[in-house]
């Protein structure tokens, strides 16, 4: 069977126009069929659509209602959310929901581009809709291949490709590098050339409020200024990080994440004391304990061996105080069952977050519409 023409080939002059609609010839029994809208917000999409930031967003707001991994609702028994059922045939009908590579001959195409109110997709009874833009990057992501991909948070980072860059002496990294191309891509040098060189001193505030959280005094300010060796920014790096306030910054944000609170919370919110795990994170950062450590810590450090050193011991069981950071109520008269379960609820939600990247309370009532978590999981 032919491709379809690819989106970077069909323009107004390249393609037959009938009726304001682009359309695309292929062998298959039905064109597709481009219409003006969306053709127009084809030209302004990124090079490559990818399925985690462009696709799935579009799929699982739309389509995973009726066509997501919820068995009790799912329409002609279809699944979009994965990739090997998507590209199947549907026994019924026979269509085939999408063709990598094939527009024409991927059944979803046809759906959201139809006026048909019996063909459409989403249906009008479900006061959902399309507009061209999301069309338009369904389209080329399945020009592009309709590759899936897992959460984001189970796909291992990569290294990107380092943009090759002219940019008479202004780079001096690869961060910088990225930015470059960037602008040369949006035709920015003009109207918007990249900012001078920041002076010394702006430089160490910077970098002394990101690693420390606190501006630098003024003798740290003066010495800096003073040094003029190659590697001054360096050493005043290195200082940051041996600072004591380096681990307060940098726990900021994990004891977010493990939802640390010095009162119980609920009615009387009383105060708990909770300090020595917040004390605890900031040591592993300042030590930079491993990472390894750091998670197991808090979420087996009461079942793991004992260690022999009873300062070590001590500190496995402390870090498990990320179990139990959650609200507790100590009101009288309340259901200690239907409290124990809110907090086993809570705990695993917290996991979910701060140790996968996956919002999990979904499954708590249902198989989850987007994230790989089904309902009987969450309750193992």
């Amino acid at each position: 069977m032919q491709s379809p023409i690819s989106l970077r080939f069909l323009t107004l002059t390249s393609a037959t126009v009938i009726f304001g609609t682009a359309v695309w010839l292929s062998g298959c029994h039905r064109a597709a069929e481009l219409p003006a809208d969306v053709l127009a917000a084809s030209k302004t999409l990124p090079d490559k659509v990818d399925y985690n930031l462009h696709i799935k967003p579009i799929l699982s707001d739309r389509c995973f209602a009726c066509h997501g991994p919820d068995a009790n609702k799912q329409q002609a028994g279809l699944r979009l959310d994965i990739a090997e059922n998507a590209y199947a045939a549907l026994k019924e009908s026979g269509q085939t929901p999408i063709k990598p590579g094939d527009v024409a001959g991927s059944e979803l195409f046809h759906r959201i581009t139809s006026t048909d109110p019996d063909e459409v997709m989403p249906t009008p009874k479900s006061n959902l809709s399309l507009n061209a833009e999301e069309k338009a990057l369904l389209v080329k992501w399945i020009e592009q291949g309709a590759e899936y991909k897992p959460h984001w948070s189970l796909v291992a980072p990569a290294i990107p490709e380092i943009p090759k860059t002219d940019d008479k002496g202004w780079v001096r990294n690869d961060i910088d590098r990225f930015v470059w191309a960037k602008h040369v891509k949006t035709q920015n040098i003009a109207s918007l050339p990249p900012a001078p060189e920041a002076d010394k001193a702006t430089l160490l505030r910077r970098v002394s409020l990101d690693l420390t959280g606190l501006p630098p005094t003024p003798v740290e300010v003066d010495a800096f200024l003073a040094d003029k060796s190659p590697n001054a920014y360096e050493k005043a790096v290195d200082g940051l990080l041996q600072s004591p306030h380096y681990g307060e910054r940098m726990a900021v944000d994990w004891l977010d994440a493990a939802r640390y609170a010095d009162t119980h919370g609920y009615q009387d919110d009383g105060p708990r004391t909770m300090w020595p795990y917040r004390d605890w994170v900031i040591r592993a950062f300042n030590k930079n304990i491993s990472f390894k450590t750091f998670i197991t810590w808090q979420l087996a450090g009461d079942l793991l061996p004992p260690s022999k050193d009873e300062a070590v011991a001590r500190t496995m069981l402390v870090a498990t105080a990320f179990n139990r950071n959650h609200q507790q109520s100590q009101e009288g008269g309340i259901v200690p069952a239907e409290y124990e379960a809110a907090y086993v609820g809570d705990r695993t939600d917290t996991f979910g977050k701060a140790m996968l990247g996956l919002t999990v309370e979904c499954a708590r009532c249902h198989d989850h519409k987007y994230d790989p978590i089904s309902q009987k999981d969450y309750y193992a």
